[in-house]
């Protein structure tokens, strides 16, 4: 075997090594402290239980139905349209929600919907009495479907764009109107991405932690995710979070085992860019009506934007430049997201690196080997296993060995880097595959392996994929509240633990400022992780 292959493999069995024992580590707490109060854990199988395992199903229906049925519309009516003035806008638009952390899109919604929001006194005069609000129920629902009605837009979008040109032509041949164009052509290909993109906002929807804890607004909004949250920090029962936790696995694995199944796309990727086709004439009314439906998505996704940058520009800002805390608070955001960053993009490398040697080694048309399948799919795993379900194991396994506040920076930096993995991976991955299949041949021929190929021959080639993944792992890590909400104290807070705790106050312009700034920082490494992104394929 090439000395390359042995050094590349030796790293992707490090990074498979590091993701094991985050992993392990927190079954093992959990294992652990489930097994030293076994009548604890059986006494948490109550009505509480199973009331909020089953909130946690229905809310998450509910976000996908509400989600998935008018995205199909907006594809659709944007599909019918390639070329009109400000599409590729709306697009842009539609991907901004994927930028934005929870928690500040949960002050959108707030600023537009809640008790004192833009729309409290037409609400009010709609209900006959005074606007209480969307806490509840109806809040989550609104934040879920602001975030999952773009992402579904785009993939549907992505499967129209899959239909062939010719079927086109031969529709307009046959001078087929909408609603046959509709039935024989559109319609497979949504019906063939319809499983697969429904899976997937339903796992979205049924892991989302920092939305209900912002907009649950009590126990009878509770999710499973935010109930393991409570356990462990308000009411300190570990045997309930054990329990909770295990059931939290449990339906992860079934949702992300029916999306492989399905062959979904479980990363969420909708950034390709949809090539526009020549589509049938459109007649009056149905231009009409695509572009009503254009609109009103349009103005639901990019309502809670506006509202909270409008709520942020309200707020003292220069006062909050000026607080100790702020600084403080963003300095460590910026820190660990830096830290959490180098980590992600350093493990997808490895594993990818490794995968490739793996694949080079082995013969024509023969079948993977376990380390090979663990290197290309050992990111993945993590899907199955939440952030605050991570956080929850290695909480229970460190209280009795330190203080858990005081590993802190440690679990957010390497929780978050590893549930970045996915994302990162994508980046990466076919820029050094098109990289090793140019130049694997020279470099076996000189013998350059090791830190000297990757300085001398792949960097150019993976300047901009690693700094992409980089940019959108650190903005993943900034807009994260799961880890930090249960190993966050006074002395290590980021940005959105901050922004939390300025809402537990009531301190709501404090909160809104907090949240325009948080929300720009992480736009703006999106934004720069995407036009890396576009300008490498370019």
């Amino acid at each position: 075997m090439r000395p390359s292959a042995d050094s590349r493999i030796g790293a992707g069995v490090i990074a498979l090594a590091a993701i094991a024992l985050l992993i392990g580590g927190a079954f093992a707490g959990l294992i652990v402290e489930g097994a030293s109060d076994r009548s604890g854990a059986l006494a948490a199988f109550d009505g509480y239980l199973l009331r909020v395992a089953r909130f946690t199903l229905w809310q998450a229906l509910l976000s996908t139905l509400l989600s998935v049925a008018p995205a199909l519309l907006v594809a659709r009516a944007l599909s019918r349209h390639p070329a009109f003035p400000g599409r590729r806008l709306i697009l842009q638009l539609f991907t901004v929600p994927l930028a934005l952390p929870a928690i500040v899109a949960a002050l959108g919604v707030l600023a537009l919907y809640g008790h004192a929001g833009y729309f409290a006194s037409v609400l009010s005069e709609l209900g006959g009495g005074d606007w209480p609000g969307i806490y509840g129920l109806s809040g989550i629902l609104i934040a879920h479907v602001f975030f999952n009605l773009p992402l579904a837009t785009r993939l549907f979008l992505e499967a129209l764009g899959t239909i062939q040109a010719d079927q086109w032509r031969l529709a307009s041949q046959l001078g087929m109107g909408a609603l046959p164009a509709f039935r024989l052509i559109e319609w497979p290909a949504l019906r063939a991405a319809l499983p697969g993109v429904a899976g997937l906002v339903f796992m979205l929807c049924i892991t989302s932690f920092t939305i209900v804890l912002t907009l649950g607004g009590g126990p009878a909004a509770t999710t499973l995710e935010v109930a393991i949250y409570q356990a462990l920090r308000f009411d300190f029962d570990p045997a309930r979070a054990v329990v909770l936790t295990l059931l939290q696995i449990g339906l992860t694995f079934i949702v992300v085992a029916v999306l492989t199944r399905l062959g979904a796309n479980t990363v969420g990727d909708a950034n390709l860019p949809v090539a526009p086709r020549r589509y049938l004439a459109t007649g009056r009314s149905e231009t009409t009506l695509n572009a009503s439906l254009i609109a009103i998505a349009l103005l639901f996704v990019a309502g809670p934007m506006v509202a909270t940058v409008m709520a942020g520009l309200k707020a003292d800002l220069g006062r909050l430049a000026g607080e100790e805390a702020v600084r403080r608070a963003t300095f460590t955001s910026a820190e660990l997201a830096f830290l959490s960053g180098a980590l992600a993009v350093t493990l997808s490398l490895a594993l990818i690196s490794a995968r490739r040697a793996l694949a080079l080694r082995r013969r024509p048309a023969g079948p993977m080997s376990l380390l090979e399948h663990a290197a290309d799919t050992g990111a993945g795993f993590v899907l199955v296993v939440p952030p605050i379900v991570v956080g929850a194991g290695w909480f229970l396994l460190l209280r009795g060995f330190t203080d858990v506040f005081a590993v802190a920076p440690v679990m957010v930096v390497t929780v978050n880097a590893v549930m970045a993995m996915p994302f990162a991976i994508r980046a990466i991955r076919p820029a050094y595959d098109a990289a090793s299949e140019r130049h694997e041949r020279l470099c076996m021929a000189l013998g350059i392996a090791g830190w000297n190929r990757l300085r001398l021959v792949d960097w150019p080639s993976l300047r901009r994929p690693l700094a992409t993944g980089f940019a959108f792992a650190m903005a993943l890590s900034l807009g994260d509240l799961g880890v930090i909400a249960l190993f966050g104290s006074d002395s290590v807070q980021t940005l959105p633990y901050l922004l939390l705790a300025r809402m537990g106050s009531y301190r709501t312009a404090d909160a809104a400022g907090l949240a325009l700034l948080l929300g720009l920082v992480c736009l703006m490494l999106v934004v720069a992780a995407d036009w890396m992104g576009w300008a490498e394929r370019a």
